[in-house]
């Protein structure tokens, strides 16, 4: 069994590509596969690998000044949910496209999963789910505002034109691991907002502590990994992702007749091209022959 750490920090790294090639090797020599993200404010991302292997990157990481106090949330995979390692520089870890936005400064008040029902119970609380709209379809809190998104970085053009609905209210923000609440919570207090809560550790921390029998969340949570959904206990959802538009599928919908393997899903039959159609069938060509990893 496989430990897979979804983890985040948002501190000060002016100097990320230095940063990135030490941290290839360690990921390397522990055997431990996924995606990291550096850039100026901090890290974000997902390995899995052998037990010590993952706790060896992580205490990599943490050894970085200002990254002592590095989030992460465990869960098991029977198989390597991905195909290499990459560790790749960008702008900002999680992408909202607004410079001002500062999370260290200040954030939404951290809620408990444990705590989590009865705020988003209270009447005067709106609920927002701030993850995209092809992640909110597999899943989402009982009662939680869908805004609808294709992106983060659509997140606050969405709030401006809809902050109106929500005057008076309290509002309580979730995603899949925090990180995303840690800059919506941040520039929801900046645009005005009095009082903004958010759910600690996310709807991955919420699935693993909550019992099924009191939880107010209904369906799996997506993953960016090759497992695609979670549920409660984080045991796999049992979705598939469509290698063509990158959405996620329940078992079901593999039956349906839009449905080709790498190439075409229900969702997306109508975006593609058959130029894209045919890049897409070699794609799976070569995952069908093994030199290609499917994730």
């Amino acid at each position: 069994m496989l430990t897979v750490a979804a983890l985040y920090h948002f501190a000060a790294l002016p100097d990320a590509p230095a940063r990135r090639d030490p941290l290839l090797a360690a990921c390397t020599a522990a055997g431990v596969r996924g995606t990291l993200i550096l850039a100026a404010e901090g890290v974000n991302g997902t390995i899995a690998g052998p037990a010590e292997g993952v706790a060896a990157v992580l205490a990599h990481i943490r050894g970085w000044p200002g990254f002592g106090g590095l989030r992460w949330k465990e869960s098991r995979a029977g198989a390597m949910p991905f195909g290499r390692i990459k560790i790749r520089l960008k702008p900002e870890i999680v992408t909202m496209g607004q410079p001002g936005v500062d999370p260290t400064a200040r954030v939404g008040a951290r809620v408990a999963p444990a705590d989590w029902n009865a705020l988003i119970a209270a009447p005067d609380v709106a609920v927002i789910d701030t993850r995209n709209a092809y992640e909110v379809a597999i899943g989402t809190f009982r009662g939680a505002v869908d805004p609808g998104t294709r992106s983060f970085r659509d997140f606050p053009a969405w709030w401006r034109a809809n902050a109106g609905r929500f005057a008076g209210k309290r509002i309580a923000m979730f995603c899949t691991g925090g990180i995303r609440c840690e800059k919506s919570t941040n520039f929801l207090l900046a645009q005005g907002v009095p009082e903004v809560f958010h759910l600690d550790g996310g709807v991955l921390k919420y699935l693993e502590d909550v019992p099924v029998d009191d939880s107010l969340w209904n369906g799996a949570c997506f993953v960016f990994d090759r497992r695609v959904s979670l549920t409660h206990g984080l045991e796999p959802g049992g979705h598939v992702l469509c290698h063509a538009c990158r959405r996620p599928l329940a078992p079901a919908d593999t039956a349906r007749p839009e449905y080709e393997e790498g190439v075409a899903c229900h969702l997306c039959a109508d975006e593609y091209g058959e130029a894209d159609r045919a890049r897409f069938r070699e794609r799976q060509r070569q995952v069908d022959r093994g030199e290609l990893f499917a994730g």
